[in-house]
């Protein structure tokens, strides 16, 4: 199975009102349509929406705990690159890297078996790992994102406020977003959240934390128009390559497209 398939359902404007309509009827509304917001209006990967605090969204006045504080949303988010994919950030997200396979170049394999080949004239203790080549680490990619969508910024002002009237100890170096238990989220807690939110309340088919990324792409790309380029700098991706991948075209092309398929030399004279 090839790495982008089985890929994460785009939802149709209907599918977005109807998951924001069942965010309201649960419970923590302001939490949960902010986090989405987030992911349909600037489309972040989860491990990013994760790693948010709040001084990325926002300026906070006063002093911890004391009365009347005050905060206002930033004009843009500048997202730091190492929330970015493959990377660590904070060591909050603590996955570790387990090697399933290895590759050579045939030059490089060959040099390999002259190495091991001496080493076991020797009698020289071997070790696989020895030989193994140099895992590339992925650097991630900071971006500047625009809070301009009025959705957006009505959903990040009220779940803020809600926020700040219910904990006026909160420091700028706080998660943005926390569990009911009061801490950051994990990028995979985080991710079963969102498509809890998607597919059980709001039940979009085959939907995960990454279609409101996918949904963004494609909609700055198919319906919009804009230049490859300009969906690349938004997805934060080092090749355009990546971002053409995660556009879609709308399902009803897909089925106007199948429900045509032999019909289309019919009206031909």
């Amino acid at each position: 199975m090839s790495k982008k398939s089985g890929q994460a359902r785009v939802p149709k404007p209907e599918d977005w009102d109807r998951l924001y309509r069942e965010i309201a009827n649960h419970r923590h509304p302001e939490k949960n349509s902010a986090i989405m917001q987030i992911s349909q209006k600037l489309g972040l990967r989860v491990q990013e929406i994760a790693l948010l605090e709040l001084k990325e969204v926002c300026k906070l006045f006063g002093q911890p705990g004391t009365p009347n504080r005050t905060f206002k949303l930033f004009e843009i988010m500048s997202l730091p690159a190492s929330y970015t994919k493959g990377s660590n950030a904070m060591q909050r997200s603590t996955s570790k890297y387990v090697r399933r396979r290895v590759s050579f170049k045939v030059e490089e394999f060959d040099q390999i078996i002259k190495q091991v080949t001496k080493l076991a004239h020797v009698g020289a203790e071997i070790n696989p790992e020895d030989f193994y080549p140099v895992i590339s680490k992925h650097k991630g990619i900071a971006r500047d994102l625009p809070l301009v969508n009025v959705e957006l910024r009505e959903a990040l002002i009220c779940y803020i406020q809600h926020r700040l009237n219910k904990d006026p100890t909160i420091k700028p170096s706080d998660p943005l977003f926390i569990t009911q238990k009061g801490g950051a989220y994990s990028p995979n807690t985080l991710q079963e959240h969102m498509s809890l939110m998607l597919r059980d309340w709001a039940n979009i088919e085959k939907a995960s934390s990454h279609s409101g990324r996918r949904a963004l792409i494609t909609n700055v790309i198919h319906d919009q128009k804009k230049s490859l380029k300009v969906a690349q700098k938004i997805a934060g991706h080092k090749t355009p390559s990546t971002t053409v991948i995660y556009e879609q075209p709308p399902e009803e092309e897909i089925s106007d497209a199948l429900a045509n398929v032999g019909n289309t030399g019919k009206n031909q004279k």
